[in-house]
């Protein structure tokens, strides 16, 4: 199929961002065999045509299994995927397994089911893993859904904790990567409807309205337009951590500081916020009297 050139734009911008994120937290090494998890979303569509672009050209060399899990929701067209995958030639397993049916008996109607269909999910998807060898574990996250998930955790967790590109599972066997993580959403959706992916709409819970991630989503979105670049500006803050200006004692040794310290420490002392470095400042005010109230 003869692809425009936006389409070719976005698949070489797509390409370069996931390439640059693989390489900055070395998620792939030679001789791995990455599980990449397919849901029949555009993320997972998109996640896996670039692994398979980027396998062509890489200078390791790796190995691919596509996986989806069936979770035998009423109406899902679960000849789909499997058509798509095998016309795509890639090596492929659809697992089958009802978790619609543990959730539902689970959750109280109106309640989200998210939190509990993702460790159903999480465990089938290591399950797999083990069973065909993949020591990673390769998931369609992107760019924003770091920075949600930071302002989910920072709003309704109380707690200062994203998406990683890239984590070690509980039990160790398993690392798992998150190669779209320097990729914008919108970019992906626009390559996705130009690649015309068979989509495959999540009615367990995609459609529910009271998703708190639904409002950040918003939030951020509402931002975005404002602020243009404020998704961006959130993701590489993620990138630029200083633990001295927080408040976390277990990053910082706060009741070590004393006076006399050496500043270096302070990961930029107190002039983090300053526009201009200290030297070029304090020259322009010699002379100028200071007012000092008692």
């Amino acid at each position: 199929m003869e692809q425009s050139n936006t389409l070719q734009r976005l698949r070489r911008r797509l390409e370069s961002n996931t390439g640059k994120a693989i390489a900055d937290y070395r998620m792939i090494d030679d001789g791995d065999t990455v599980l990449v998890c397919i849901s029949g979303g555009k993320d997972s569509y998109t996640l896996l045509s670039v692994l398979m672009a980027l396998r062509e050209r890489a200078p390791v060399d790796f190995r691919l299994i596509a996986m989806n899990l069936d979770q035998k929701q009423p109406g899902f067209p679960a000849e789909v995927l499997p058509g798509y995958l095998a016309k795509l030639g890639v090596d492929y397993r659809i697992v089958d397994q009802d978790t619609y049916s543990i959730v539902r008996s689970k959750i109280p109607e109106g309640k989200t089911t998210c939190s509990l269909c993702s460790r159903l999910r999480r465990g089938v998807i290591y399950r797999t893993a083990k069973e065909v060898g993949a020591n990673k574990i390769a998931l369609g996250h992107h760019r924003d859904d770091i920075v949600h998930t930071l302002f989910l955790n920072l709003l309704f967790a109380a707690r200062l904790k994203a998406m990683p590109p890239k984590l070690l599972t509980d039990d160790g066997a398993h690392v798992v990567i998150r190669p779209l993580a320097y990729c914008s959403e919108k970019d992906i959706a626009r390559f996705a409807r130009g690649m015309a992916y068979p989509i495959i709409p999540c009615n367990l819970c995609g459609s529910q309205d009271n998703l708190q991630r639904q409002k950040i989503r918003a939030m951020m979105a509402d931002w975005d337009h404002r602020y243009p670049g404020r998704t961006e500006a959130v993701f590489s803050a993620l990138q630029k951590v200083v633990p001295s200006h927080l408040a976390d004692q277990t990053l910082f040794d706060f009741q070590g500081l004393r006076p006399g310290g050496d500043p270096a420490t302070m990961d930029g002392g107190d002039l983090v916020f300053d526009p201009a470095p200290l030297g070029e400042i304090l020259p322009s005010l010699q002379g100028v009297p200071l007012a000092v109230r008692a």
